[in-house]
């Protein structure tokens, strides 16, 4: 019924106007006018947003939806905490709506927005209307002089206070006045039982009509973007079989990126520390801080991951440290030998028999006494697995290291630092590597997450993070220049996916890494606001850079870019010389902000910084955001900033259902070619319960062959999050799992790998003809042929997203002659496999030729040409 309801409104809102029609005998069929409730549910706190019902006799409400939210609030953290409590609509002269709403029943602010037609509205913004207490129950009215005036009630230790601010713009406001209460502007109403409190104004049933088609559109929308493969049974029991004909256009070639394939690194999921940093020794400088977890965790200090075994005792110290950046060191206090510091690493430290581990640590012996220390990996049962003695301990601060060598293999050792004499000692930064790093790097990746990820051939990587660059808040922004230089420099801080940051895996290992790799930098700054779910110094991005301070944040990106690729005796480059790299790093990309909330607050900061990197620095490309999804209003609005600045390329992202990227594979092929280019910095597809399984893989690979085709306008392209450790995780689906032993990669691992080790750099359009040519049936069945300029191979890329083998009928043309035999990877299963990986064998191709192409599969074919496409 709601289908045939859709297609009923939309061929309305299509084909007549959306004021009132009739009938050829005059009686109308729609009312002229009618009342709009406008509302957020009492049922949910106002987590789902505003709602809207309508009535013509303010008795019997009909609501839109009644679950749709057309306006969702922004202001706060992740999920919960954004609410839109007692929303108030409000049309001003011009026609303008406005809506007003309190955020919580805590803060001292109220979010304003406003649209032209109630269904498409414009960025938020949130006003700390008083200094001290909540703003409840917001209304808009004229008051008795005529001027536009926000009331609103506070409570404050069970007194309430009622105020009032005039406005002209909702953007400015006069200082707030105490007033004796408010006018009564809101109503009470019944839709069915429930009891909701909002606005009612009085609007042309041309509006309500809107509201309505908007509404069915979205419905139809989630009912397709929610279609899954557990119910292909039933969506295909008639689909016997199926035949395809494709035909590649070899003759008509067109240029695309060469860069498409990359990587995002994001520390979370303890990628990084714990993770792909080669460090084995955890809180190595005693910074852990019970803030790191907002001091939810009371076993999360200091002294997290060490103890004393032995007879001894172990304090914090801050008075005398090695450099301010790292203000903290553990004093042990030894009253006999013996004794010493043990530290399990991250979930044990796995060591290899016959490897070797390079030790370290700043010491200083407090009581004057020289001594050595023995540094020991053991097993629980205290077997030793390899020792060293470092002597020479004395009284003033200094860097000790030496090697061990692993006499065995064990999954779960202990370090141990024990001082040879009794005395008291303090140690900072105690540290244990792999001497085997990822290309043998100093204070390296570990090898084979490292190899993982070059494995998939990335053509960039993107990094430090998306939410972690700008922060949870101003002062936990990721501050480049915290994270360079000698490692007891480095400033540690608070992750914002709730743990501690060692700093340990810096700018400069990044830039080395995709050096390494051989994948362009993109690194990440803040576009001098936090992430748009920040809860510390001001929610909603209240807290941007002072306007004050920006020169001095847009010398620190400017800086940024002389450490990447200035001369090694400039200021910074000298810097990046000391560490071991004098030639630049040729840095060509830099993203500014990422998935930011369009604000006011933000706009204004990222006009400045843009304009001065396009005046310093015109040949880096510079990719802005278009905020956190698909469309709405950052979408719409990032991109109308983007129009009006003529960004080079835009950054956007989406975590989509399986469905979604089905039904969108034209996403791409509607942008304007003459404006900005895409990176599409981050994107998965999402089912319930959030595993990477086949199906999740497929319809990222089939949507992939649309990135192919649409690889003039979509230049980068990432999957995000790329790591997890098993027992850390914050997010799932990730692209590789790992623990202290294995890497795992997931099967949407294997589908990037495929993509990015057969990328290309000229595309053919297909034609391609189905047996059934129904949209469910094509929609999941998709081809993409590219040609690698540098070996001359074609490469073709087939997606089944059915339950039906495809009998294929594949044809090159004449504009090519190709070798006979090709290199054929297919990856197949049932949509439910968490495990598939790819199989490779030889295969017999000419110009023309037939293949079975499996159901539930990713097919490669690689096949070399003797003489070159279109020759």
């Amino acid at each position: 019924m709601m289908i045939n309801r859709l297609f009923f409104l939309m061929f309305c809102s299509l084909f007549l106007p959306l004021t009132t029609w009739s009938f050829h005998s005059g009686t109308s069929l729609k009312p002229d006018s009618a009342y709009l409730f406008a509302y957020a549910s009492l049922n949910d706190g106002g987590r789902a947003g505003l709602h809207f019902a309508w009535s013509t006799d303010k008795q019997i409400w009909h609501a839109i939806g009644p679950d749709h939210g057309f306006l969702r609030c922004d202001y706060g953290r992740w999920g919960a905490q954004k609410r839109m409590l007692r929303p108030f609509v409000y049309r001003d002269a011009n026609g303008m709506w406005h809506c007003v709403w309190s955020v919580n029943e805590e803060d001292n602010v109220l979010a304003h927005a406003q649209s032209e037609d109630l269904v498409k509205w414009q960025r938020q913004s949130y006003t700390e209307m008083i200094q001290d207490g909540n703003c409840l129950d917001p209304i808009v009215y004229k008051d008795a002089s005529g001027n536009t005036t926000i009331g609103w009630r506070t409570e404050k230790e069970g007194k309430i206070q009622y105020y009032k601010t005039a406005t002209s713009d909702f953007k400015t406001y006069s200082k707030a006045a105490v007033i004796d209460t408010l006018p009564t502007h809101r109503e009470e109403i019944y839709i069915g039982n429930k009891r909701e409190i909002g606005s009612i104004n009085k609007v042309a049933w041309g509006e309500i009509d809107a509201l309505l088609n908007a509404q069915a559109l979205a419905a139809y929308k989630y009912t397709l973007w929610s279609e899954q493969t557990k119910d292909d049974h039933q969506r295909f029991a008639s689909l016997d079989s199926l035949k395809a004909d494709i035909h590649v256009q070899t003759g008509d070639p067109r240029k695309i990126s060469d860069l498409l394939m990359g990587v995002f690194f994001e520390d979370i999921n303890y990628a990084a520390d714990g993770g792909l940093y080669a460090e084995l020794v955890q809180n190595r400088g005693f910074e852990y801080r019970p803030s790191d977890k907002e001091g939810k965790d009371e076993t999360w200090n200091h002294q997290t991951a060490w103890k004393v075994q032995g007879k001894g005792s172990l304090h914090i110290d801050s008075v005398s440290p090695i450099h301010p950046n790292n203000k903290f060191y553990a004093v042990l206090d030894l009253p006999s030998v013996g004794a010493g510091l043990q530290n399990k690493g991250f979930d044990g430290i796995s060591i290899k028999q016959g490897a070797t581990y390079l030790c370290s640590f700043f010491a200083r012996a407090l009581n004057g006494i020289k001594t050595g220390v023995e540094i020991r990996l053991v097993g629980d049962d205290g077997t030793v697995y390899g020792s060293t003695i470092i002597k020479g301990i004395a009284g003033n601060w200094k860097q000790y290291q030496d090697k061990i060598v692993a006499n065995t293999s064990a999954v779960s050792a202990t370090l141990e630092v024990k001082p040879l004499k009794a005395g008291t000692y303090a140690f900072d930064l105690i540290s244990l590597f792999p001497e085997s790093t990822f290309k043998n790097r100093k204070n390296g990746l570990r090898a084979d997450l490292a190899q993982a990820i070059a494995d998939m051939r990335p053509r960039f990587v993107r990094f430090p993070g998306g939410c972690v660059a700008h922060g949870d808040g101003l002062e936990n922004m990721y501050r480049w220049k915290n994270t360079i230089g000698p490692l007891e420099e480095r400033v540690p801080q608070r992750n914002l996916w709730g743990y501690h940051q060692s700093a340990g895996l810096g700018y400069f290992e990044y830039f080395q890494f995709c050096e390494d790799i051989g994948a362009e930098p993109l690194p990440v700054v803040p576009a001098a606001v936090p992430c748009q779910n920040s809860g510390t110094g001001g929610a909603g991005q209240q807290g941007g850079i002072p306007m004050e301070d920006m020169d001095e944040y847009i010398q620190e990106i400017f800086d940024l870019i002389e450490y990447a690729n200035g001369d090694k005796n400039s200021i910074w480059g000298k810097k990046r010389a000391a560490a071991g790299h004098p030639e630049p790093f040729n840095l060509k990309y830099i993203g500014i902000g990422n998935e930011d909330l369009i604000t006011d607050v933000f706009e204004e900061r990222f006009r400045l910084i843009f304009a001065a990197m396009k005046k310093r620095y015109p040949a880096i490309t510079v990719i802005g955001t278009v905020g956190p999804s698909a469309d709405g209003t950052d979408y719409r609005e990032g991109w109308e900033l983007a129009d009006a600045l003529e960004i080079p390329m835009v950054d956007e992202h989406y975590y989509q259902s399986p469905g979604w990227f089905i039904h969108n594979q034209d996403y791409y092929d509607r942008y304007d070619r003459s404006k900005s280019k895409v990176y599409l910095g981050e994107y998965a597809a999402h089912l319930p319960g959030r595993p990477n399984n086949l199906e999740t893989a497929l319809a990222e690979a089939l949507y992939l062959t649309s990135l192919e085709r649409n690889g003039d306008v979509v230049h980068m392209a990432s999957y995000a999050p790329l790591l997890a450790k098993e027992g850390h995780t914050q997010w799932n689906p990730d692209l590789i799992y790992f623990n202290n032993e294995e890497v795992k990669p997931t099967v949407g691992y294997y589908v990037q790998q495929l993509y990015g080790q057969h990328s290309g750099d000229t595309y053919f359009s297909s034609d391609i003809v189905l047996s059934e040519s129904k949209p469910a049936v094509s929609k999941r069945f998709g081809v993409s042929a590219v040609k690698e300029e540098k070996s001359g191979d074609l490469i073709l890329k087939i997606v089944n997203l059915l339950p039906t083998e495809v009998q294929t009928n594949i044809d090159f043309g004449d504009n090519i002659v190709l070798d006979e035999e090709a290199t054929k990877i297919t990856l197949k299963g049932d949509p439910t496999d968490l495990k598939c990986q790819p199989v490779e064998i030889g295969e017999q191709v000419s110009n023309k030729f037939k293949v079975a192409i499996s159901p539930y599969s990713f097919t490669v074919y690689r096949i070399k040409t003797k003489m070159g496409v279109g020759s």
